[in-house]
């Protein structure tokens, strides 16, 4: 399997670790889960799921076509796009929840939507430059 491939598998379950231990927080602390909520929903969606539907469909999908991924460096540069995103996300919702320097965090919260979009339409183009069928 390729580095970076590996790579999308362990942040997936780092995420998933990291979203069920807030969630573990939000039940010890629970009159202050609420700030958290957006921050464990997207570790859980974004983070755990999006990450393990990457690096499966980079994985998977390819070898069900015959053929190789489209373009490896996209990979690469999807990944980081997205888990930069991510980070900044999870990082950036509780201050927003708790009304704490807005000025600063809603455009850090457009630029991690911004890196994450970026990252998923990367990811439907790779994979469908992939699986696209051959012109006869």
């Amino acid at each position: 399997m390729d580095k970076i491939i590996v790579w999308y598998l362990r942040m997936s379950v780092f995420y998933f670790a990291a979203g069920a231990l807030l969630g573990a927080g939000m039940l010890l602390w629970p009159y202050d889960a609420g700030y958290y909520i957006p921050a464990h929903v997207h570790l859980n969606l974004l983070g755990f799921m999006s990450m393990m539907i990457y690096g499966v469909g980079y994985h998977i999908l390819p070898r069900f076509s015959g053929v190789h991924i489209y373009s490896p460096a996209i990979v690469t540069i999807q990944f980081w796009l997205a888990n930069a995103g991510l980070l900044m996300m999870a990082i950036s919702w509780p201050f927003h929840e708790m009304q704490t320097a807005l000025s600063l965090i809603r455009p850090l919260l457009m630029l991690s939507a911004l890196l994450t979009l970026i990252a998923v339409v990367l990811f439907t183009y790779n994979i469908l430059k992939t699986i696209k069928p051959m012109d006869k």
